[in-house]
């Protein structure tokens, strides 16, 4: 009973293995390769995400600590100053400290803490804040300290950001009680009479 079992299944056995033998490979071959072929389509979807993400993450975190390493200072400063300029159009709002809304040290300081950057809040703490260089050398990321609207009271009372590079006219940004944020240049201007310092916080 036990071998005319075994003759009956035989001839199956031999069948099942005639219509398998040629499909191994094949189908071995997709199995390894659909993790690789989906690994790559995952990454070339995911790239411009991740990129970007990277980018705006090493943009912020490049100034995170006052002590970072000064070969980072071009990349993290022009982060710095780009994000600035993005707010342009911002209304002025006395005592703000948004998007929705800035005076001139709210615009400053929350500019700087986008990026991790102690500085104070007020226009008068900001003149204290960093170190004093000399006016010809004021570069992208200084804090330019000037009067108020009054430049017989030689006391700070507005504050913007440099965006120029040094041996040039000062420009600077800033958000002013006349139009919002806005780019504004010292030398020639009524800003000249009413200027008093620049200061180094990066």
């Amino acid at each position: 009973m036990k071998k005319i079992f075994a003759l009956m299944l035989t001839p199956v056995v031999l069948l099942f293995v005639f219509m398998t033998a040629g499909n191994d490979q094949p189908d071995s071959a997709s199995m390894e390769n659909a993790p690789v072929q989906f690994a790559s389509m995952h990454s070339a979807n995911e790239a411009p995400k991740m990129q970007a993400a990277n980018t705006n993450k090493l943009s912020r975190t490049a100034v995170a600590d006052t002590r970072w390493v000064r070969a980072n200072d071009s990349e993290a400063t022009e982060s710095l100053i780009a994000y600035a300029l993005t707010l342009m159009g911002t209304p002025y709002q006395y005592g703000g400290t948004t998007s929705n809304g800035f005076d001139c040290s709210g615009f400053t300081s929350h500019v700087f803490q986008e990026f991790g950057v102690p500085v104070t809040r007020s226009s008068a703490t900001q003149a204290a804040d960093g170190v004093s260089v000399e006016r010809d050398e004021a570069r992208p990321g200084d804090l330019v300290i000037f009067t108020g609207t009054n430049p017989q009271v030689r006391e700070p009372g507005h504050v913007g950001i440099v965006i120029s590079e040094p041996g040039d006219t000062i420009s600077f940004v800033h958000s002013s009680s006349n139009g919002g944020v806005k780019i504004s240049q010292v030398e020639g201007t009524g800003y000249e009479t009413r200027f008093l310092d620049i200061r180094r916080v990066l």
